[in-house]
């Protein structure tokens, strides 16, 4: 029995954890205002942006600078269903079922090449889309974008998700499930196929794996995920403009994600909170927000190396409180005895 107990530890301090962090989560909108409700939403819509990023360049190895992209593409077709058909549910799964068909197309011929060249096409992509998003004036606005998007009904006319308190345990909810989801794959059989295609592509080919089908269904759902993230920012912020789909918003999930730490799913989590925060912060202040978040980001990176935040605390914290635990385990046993 001591051994099982020993054996569970380390996995009841995450647990709890979360299970706290949750809750939290649940009653913010009791004792918060309206802009701290919105700067969690905007923190967990860029989480799942990050996570997006993560299955890419933490789990199978591919650097992207396009993922923009895809939650441009989200942002847009959720906010044209919803100019067209006023109904937030079917808004946000057609503009997920978007950006997965995009994703699915130019993943085809994205995954055939690594490294430089895969992060190059990547980002070239990523700028066709912005390009797009500024010469189709009639579908997307062009410079100015779609404005008046509604929130609207959920898909039942009794939720009504106007108010901004409604629409964010909507978004939680939603945030929740799918980093629940995302925990699963990348602990499942495929996610352990997507961690021996980082690690060592040619001994998952010689298992008689597909490595491009593999990387293809992996872009896929990393792209499906930045759509939901685009999806749900568009009614949040009621407007979406081409700035979404540019280079620059992918280059800000992957130095989240870095600093985060890129081999763990906390990391991107906590790594999408430190760097929105930073940024908000750092705005009010000057209008050279871009070198002073730039030089901090640089010393985050150099100092939590590719560990990042989420191995570090695993590190100290969790294996303080289990040593901690252990060790007064071990006195009431002497004490016993």
């Amino acid at each position: 029995m001591s051994k099982l107990k020993r054996l569970l530890v380390p996995k009841r301090i995450p647990f709890v954890f979360w299970v706290t962090l949750i809750i939290f989560l649940f009653v913010i909108p009791q004792f918060s205002g309206k802009y701290t409700i919105y700067m969690v939403m905007s923190i967990l819509i860029f989480s799942l942006l990050c996570l997006s990023v993560n299955l890419l360049l933490g789990y199978t190895g591919l650097l992207s600078f396009g993922q923009a992209g895809f939650y441009a593409c989200g942002a847009y077709g959720c906010g044209k269903i919803l100019l067209i058909f006023p109904q937030l549910l079917p808004g946000i799964i057609g503009g997920v079922v978007i950006a997965g068909v995009v994703a699915l197309i130019l993943g085809y011929f994205c995954v055939r090449h690594t490294t430089i060249y895969f992060a190059m096409i990547t980002l070239a992509f990523g700028m066709m889309v912005w390009a797009l998003a500024m010469k189709l004036r009639e579908i997307t606005g062009g410079e100015d974008g779609l404005g008046g998007i509604p929130r609207a009904i959920l898909f039942i006319h009794s939720l009504n998700m106007e108010p901004m308190e409604n629409y964010y345990y909507f978004v939680l909810i939603i945030s929740l499930i799918a980093m629940f989801l995302f925990h699963r794959l990348v602990n499942s059989p495929l996610g352990l196929t997507f961690k021996g295609i980082r690690d060592s592509e040619s001994r998952i080919a010689c298992t008689g794996i597909s490595i491009r089908n593999t990387r293809l269904l992996c872009f896929t759902i990393a792209g499906m995920y930045a759509g939901l993230a685009g999806a749900l920012m568009a009614p949040l912020e009621t407007r979406v403009t081409p700035v979404c789909a540019h280079w620059a918003a992918s280059a800000e999930p992957v130095a989240a994600t870095i600093i985060g730490g890129m081999y763990t799913f906390a990391g991107p989590l906590a790594g999408a909170a430190i760097f929105f925060l930073l940024k908000d912060i750092i705005v009010r202040f000057t209008e050279y927000w871009l070198l002073i978040l730039g030089v901090i980001v640089i010393i985050l990176v150099l100092t939590l190396r590719a560990q990042g935040l989420a191995g570090v605390l695993q590190q100290s914290l969790f294996s303080r409180l289990r040593l901690n635990f252990e060790g007064s385990r071990n006195e009431r046993s002497d004490i016993k005895h």
